[in-house]
């Protein structure tokens, strides 16, 4: 696979991507079964699962295509990754059904990356359990009570009123199990077809040729994960007894603050840099809607002990992230949600600016 690198990088990533492709190929093929695996994090990992040999099979309700393609498939790597992907169509919430249909498959391993309730994941975890060797699950960094000593580490406290709590319920199940379990906690993932409007967010604004209001003082610190180092980082996990039992922060190196990302954007887009209009949310009454995508608070993790273990090493760098979000999808015409900018509007009001939109 080919990505948008800097120059001046790309000697070191080639040597850190070779040593992780290096050490999964050297894992013996498994049967996988994923839990979803059409939508955003599941395509590239399904992808680099079965590029490394394993059998893998998604359990999805069958409402959406299962091969469709994604932009960096090749025409050669579409067609192997379509007759080689297998499926079960299903509700996982029919726990009964669920258990019959996988439970006489023999999977090995399990990667559930759309579990939300413990209840789910439980039923999954019952119906492999005669042959699983792992259990792999994608958790949230929005579990961790929010803090005063930053980064967020694995060992921190968390929030069991966080939204997010059916994740910690679940690790806790997990933990609970005679199963080697993983668990990664990725921040806000980015990359292309993200279903989840974070980049598109501030590419909708550019490519308008809008100011962007930015909450806050737009010094919050947070922190972006490219989808496809996500992905890596959770093959790295497979068969590795490093990682069985362990929680894992998986993100980008680098933080940035709200007003950098706005201007990381725009220059991932070529366009010039963006005027940004800093506001109190408290002065607005946004009703039910959400004036910026982004939690106002710090927040960020360390990502030491993932690359420590894993042997994982994040290949994209904010700037080289955002452009091949941006050339692979955005700039392509591509987005999930239309542009809104009704409470824009009503920060620029405010602030006495009159804006004509480019597009």
């Amino acid at each position: 696979m080919k990505h948008a690198q800097a120059p001046a990088l790309r000697g070191k990533q080639t040597a850190r991507r070779t040593a992780v492709q290096v050490r999964c190929s050297s894992t013996e093929p498994k049967k996988i079964l994923m839990m979803g695996g059409t939508r955003f994090i599941g395509l590239y990992l399904a992808r680099q699962l079965i590029d490394q040999g394993h059998d893998v099979t998604l359990f999805t309700r069958g409402k959406k295509a299962v091969t469709s393609q994604i932009p960096d498939d090749t025409p050669a790597s579409f067609e192997k990754f379509s007759k080689t992907v297998k499926h079960i169509a299903g509700d996982r919430m029919d726990f009964d059904a669920l258990k019959k249909s996988i439970g006489k498959e023999g999977f090995q391993v399990v990667y559930d990356i759309n579990g939300r309730e413990a209840v789910e994941s439980a039923a999954v975890l019952e119906g492999t359990k005669s042959t699983l060797e792992q259990f792999i699950y994608c958790s949230s960094a929005g579990v961790y009570l929010k803090s005063d000593q930053m980064p967020h580490r694995e060992e921190d406290a968390t929030d069991p009123k966080s939204r997010h709590k059916g994740k910690l319920e679940t690790e806790a199940m997990l933990k609970n199990s005679d199963v080697p379990w993983t668990s990664v906690r990725p921040v806000y993932i980015y990359g292309p077809l993200n279903y989840n409007p974070v980049e598109e967010w501030f590419f909708h604004r550019i490519k308008a040729g809008r100011p962007i209001p930015v909450l806050g003082s737009g010094q919050q610190v947070t922190q972006l994960g490219h989808v496809k180092d996500l992905a890596t980082a959770f093959t790295a996990c497979l068969g590795n007894k490093k990682a069985y039992n362990q929680i894992y922060n998986v993100a980008g190196e680098r933080y940035v603050t709200f007003n950098g990302l706005a201007k990381a954007c725009a220059k991932a887009m070529g366009a010039p840099e963006p005027e940004l209009i800093n506001y109190n949310a408290k002065d607005y009454d946004f009703g039910k809607e959400k004036p910026f995508p982004l939690r106002d608070q710090h927040f960020f993790t360390s990502v030491d002990k993932a690359m420590a273990d894993l042997a994982w090493t994040p290949e994209f760098s904010l700037i080289d992230g955002l452009t091949d979000s941006y050339n692979k999808d955005f700039g392509r015409g591509g987005f999930r949600k239309a542009a809104d900018f009704t409470t824009d509007d009503m920060v620029l009001e405010k602030v006495g600016k009159k804006v004509v939109s480019m597009a």
